[in-house]
Parts: structure tokens; C-alpha cells; sequence
């Protein structure tokens, strides 16, 4: 039984990292209860800062301004918490979300804590994140301004 094989990431950038992969690949042991799996790819693309800036200056404003849920609005920062609960992703997905993502964890009484952040989401991931607040928000008749830029 061999112990567990940690997982790597190395972004190619010059012939030392090409070194460092052949290096790697060489000595992978071959197990075939347990086999290790190489993925080679495009270098996922983190969320943008302007589209972190368009959930917060215009999403979440139209919605806490907009939405009444039991006769009363939220501030965007209760709307933010609930959205991360509602529709982060339950689980890491290589296009979705950054390496070691996990969307919740337990305190030591055993209860859920959200722990998954809107940071930790690829460009992609936060697209399908901000579209799904978007329509949740449409469900409850807000109407989004548009910016200047025709975002």
C-alpha cells in the first residue's frame, strides 16, 4: 500500500517546468488498484475583477433595493451569503473552480459551515454563478439596471 500521491500543478512557462513534468512522469509508480491520472490543459483562468465589481455595483444593489421576500428587502450582503449557500458549487469541477475548492466544512460540534467563496471561482464559474443569481433575482421582479458600457 503506498501512500497517498500529491497532487501537482506545474504551469509551463520555460523548458525547467517541461524538465520538471518528464522528471514526474518518469517516476509515477504504477498501481493499478490505485492509478495516478495525468491531466495536461489550458491554465484555468480565475475570476476578473470586473465581473466581482458588476455582482456587487449593480447585481446585488438592483436585488437588495428590488426584491421583497415576506414583505421585507435584504442588504447586499445578506443576498451575497445566500446566494454562496444557494449556488456555489457543491464540489471542485476543474472548470468551475480554482484547485482545493470546497464549499463547506464542520465546526467541531459536527455542524455545516460555509467555508466556499465567490474568489475561489474560475472566470467561467463565476459567469454561471452570477447568471443563476441573476435569473433568482429576475424570479422575484427585479429589473437590473444596465451600465454605461451596455454591460
Amino acid at each position: 500500500m503506498r501512500d497517498i500521491y500529491p497532487r501537482r500543478i506545474i504551469r509551463i512557462v520555460g523548458q525547467s517546468q517541461k524538465d520538471i513534468c518528464q522528471t514526474l512522469i518518469d517516476n509515477l509508480p504504477i498501481d493499478i488498484a490505485k492509478p495516478i491520472c495525468v491531466t495536461i490543459g489550458e491554465e484555468t483562468k480565475i475570476r476578473k475583477l470586473d465581473q466581482n465589481s458588476l455582482m456587487w455595483a449593480r447585481t446585488l444593489q438592483d436585488i437588495s433595493r428590488q426584491a421583497y421576500v415576506e414583505g421585507r428587502t435584504y442588504s447586499p450582503e445578506i443576498w451575497h451569503e445566500y446566494f454562496k449557500r444557494e449556488y456555489l458549487p457543491n464540489e471542485y469541477d476543474i472548470e468551475l473552480t480554482k484547485e482545493n475548492y470546497r464549499k463547506w466544512d464542520i465546526d467541531p460540534k459536527g455542524a455545516p459551515i460555509l467555508v466556499g467563496s465567490t474568489t475561489q471561482l474560475t472566470i467561467k464559474g463565476f459567469a454561471q454563478y452570477l447568471t443563476e443569481i441573476e435569473a433568482h433575482g429576475a424570479s422575484l421582479g427585479v429589473e437590473f439596471t444596465v451600465r454605461e458600457n451596455g454591460d
